[in-house]
């Protein structure tokens, strides 16, 4: 009798165990993979704003941070779930081409420029980013550019472009690309003593700034607004659109607007949400 129990108890172990194999991925791990900036990693926002929404949901995040070109390129291959990132001309690009369901504006920061104390090209205080950046140039005032295909550097190449600079022509040794994100594009300006364009966010939480400081912030045209954008699952039948879904509708809800709003550096707010309403479920 006891054989027989023994045995039959090894039958429920063993058919409890093919059926926990049978079920779908998704419903064994609840998490998703959000393809986003340097910026939202770096300034620290993801180690707030995560934890909060893994508690209220019980999905975790995988975050791969990247400049948003090569961030919205993981979401072209269909190796994320959702993009979360702040170039909103290469976002409607994303959307329109068809890999994305729609974009959903989320928060905003500003751009600032940083450069050295001593100030070789005389830019602090200025509140026009063109004049600032003409002034640079003509100094030959080494400029350290991203030169990732992030939001930060197409912010940077469109405040070339109104400055009329031809960067083609005009950049010589003074300018030095990089190809990397914010935060060690900041530890190159910090070591070289040059200028550079930079998300507030992340060089609030920038701890190697050296002879650094912001000299020119204010510039209407230095807004920073950030999107998400849920991969289209019509494309990549393998994104997870439900458990995606849930985060941004979080992520623009009432719940995740005041976490963002409650990240703070030394007293200063880094993010300012501005959701918009999600469209309905399809």
């Amino acid at each position: 009798m006891v054989k027989k129990t023994a045995m039959g108890m090894r039958r429920v172990v063993l058919a409890g165990l093919l059926a926990l194999a049978a079920l779908p991925a998704q419903a064994q791990e609840r998490f998703i993979t959000v393809a986003s900036t340097t910026s939202t990693d770096q300034s620290g926002l993801f180690g707030h704003l995560l934890p909060a929404f893994k508690r209220d949901t019980g999905i975790d995040v995988r975050v791969v941070a990247l400049g948003t070109g090569q961030a919205l390129d993981v979401g072209r291959r269909g190796d994320a779930d959702v993009v979360f990132v702040h170039d909103k001309p290469a976002e409607e690009r994303f959307v329109a081409e068809g890999f994305g369901v729609a974009r959903i504006q989320v928060m905003y920061n500003d751009f600032v420029v940083i450069g050295p104390k001593a100030d070789p090209a005389r830019i602090a205080g200025l509140k026009d980013v063109n004049e600032a950046f003409t002034r640079i140039q003509k100094a030959a005032a080494p400029f350290v550019s991203r030169g990732d295909n992030s939001g930060t550097h197409a912010a940077e190449l469109r405040y070339w472009q109104s400055a009329k600079i031809d960067l083609a022509s005009a950049k010589g040794a003074w300018y030095r690309e990089v190809g990397q994100g914010m935060g060690p594009a900041l530890n190159t300006a910090s070591g070289m003593g040059a200028y550079i364009l930079a998300d507030r966010g992340t060089w609030l939480n920038f701890r190697n700034r050296g002879d650094l400081a912001i000299l020119v912030e204010g510039d209407t045209q230095l807004f920073n607004q950030y999107g998400v954008i849920l991969v289209n699952p019509a494309r990549h039948p393998t994104v997870k659109q439900e458990l995606g879904r849930s985060f941004i509708e979080w992520l623009v809800g009432p719940k995740g607007q005041a976490t963002i709003a409650d990240y703070k550096i030394g007293g200063e707010q880094l993010f300012f949400p501005n959701a918009e309403t999600p469209r309905p479920r399809s």
